[in-house]
């Protein structure tokens, strides 16, 4: 089974489609939009991949190709950690252990000869996709979200890599009767109040700028999480472009204190999942209206994002963009998935199941010494 570095468009080509063909009978899976996998992997529309050192592996059996993976140093990462940590990601393979440990070598090697120390990963060329599910196989992932066959984790544990940090995701559903418990309606009051805190929704007029809010935010606001790094500028704009086509002024929330100064924010995404099965990735013929005609319907959003800076955490400030957003959503959502938290973010966890929230899904992020 050879193994090759991807070179010129009919390579990419071939490790843009094979996640297509390994799940096309698999019924949770959902295709994302081709189009934006291939400009996840173009360095002209992903700052990310712009600033990284990378390749792209495929590997093959006499007639096609069976697995891919990537290896990749981000000097961004490299600088905020202190350590050479090289990542791998895009890692997909059909279920044979040696065809998984080949892909994972290939990988392994590449990074190691530029130096790295370790490798970690699946790590993804898209901010917040990362790990592996390891609990939590149903119901389908929603936007922006790893999937993956369970046994993928039996490849990297059989490799040698090791869990580094397991992710959790949560959900609630207002139509199992979920409501906003009681107390936290007397504690946001109280937060307001006290601390001068008010919550707005951005302004879609001003996109580009409150964006550039909002990474300022992220960037303060978890800083000290396992895995940050920060987000450039140029994702920033990156992001502003994508976001500018699915999401609406009550999808976002910026907390300011009384000088009007943001203090934390809320994001949360409509889940165009729903919207993406059965067009197995295209926008033609007719994806492209289902897509016009059904986003504003959408009854399904990922809370993608809640941040708070570090003089405004512990007092309740995320609570109160939490009931902002559950809020200005209200009958128009059923649902909303929580998605990610650090297991061992004691705060966040905590303050998410005492709002009434229901674990959902288990992703591991995996490393090893090289």
């Amino acid at each position: 089974m050879p193994i090759r570095t991807v070179e010129g468009k009919r390579d990419l080509k071939q490790f843009l489609e094979l996640p297509y063909r390994l799940y096309k009978d698999d019924p949770v899976w959902v295709p994302p939009l081709r189009s934006e996998q291939a400009g996840q992997m173009a360095p002209k529309r992903n700052p990310m991949l712009a600033r990284c050192e990378y390749a792209l592996f495929l590997l093959e059996d006499p007639h096609r190709v069976i697995g891919r993976v990537a290896a990749f140093i981000d000097p961004v990462a490299l600088e905020h950690w202190k350590q050479p940590i090289g990542l791998f990601g895009s890692y997909e393979c059909v279920a044979d252990e040696v065809a998984g440990r080949m892909l994972l070598e290939a990988a392994r090697d590449w990074l190691a000869r530029r130096g790295m120390k370790s490798m970690r990963g699946p790590w993804s060329f898209a901010s917040q996709e990362w790990g592996l599910v390891v609990e939590g196989f149903h119901p389908a992932p929603v936007v922006m979200a790893p999937y993956n066959p369970p046994f993928y984790n039996d490849h990297l544990t059989a490799f040698g890599l090791s869990k580094a940090k397991d992710l959790l995701a949560y959900y609630i559903d207002q139509r199992e009767g979920y409501a906003l418990p009681e107390r936290y309606l007397k504690l946001t009051g109280n937060v307001q109040k006290r601390y001068g805190v008010s919550v707005r929704h951005i302004d879609m007029a001003r996109l580009e700028e409150e964006v550039s809010v909002i990474v300022e935010l992220a960037n303060a606001s978890i800083a000290d999480n396992w895995g940050f790094y920060p987000v450039s500028e140029a994702e920033g704009r990156a992001m502003a472009r994508d976001l500018k086509q699915v999401i609406r002024a009550r999808d976002v929330v910026i907390a300011e204190d009384r000088s009007g100064r943001a203090v934390g924010f809320a994001m949360a995404i409509p889940d165009i999942n729903v919207l993406l099965r059965g067009l197995n990735g295209n926008l033609l013929p007719f994806g492209w209206l289902r897509l016009l005609t059904g986003l504003r319907r959408i009854r399904q959003v990922r809370l993608w994002a809640l941040g708070v800076v570090p003089e405004y955490q512990g007092k309740a400030v995320d609570a109160l963009l939490y009931r902002a957003l559950y809020e200005a959503l209200g009958p128009e959502v059923d649902r909303v998935e929580v998605n990610y938290v650090l297991e061992d973010n004691v705060r966040m966890n905590n303050a998410l199941r005492g709002l009434g929230v229901k674990p959902l899904r288990r992703y591991r992020v995996y490393e090893m010494g090289i």
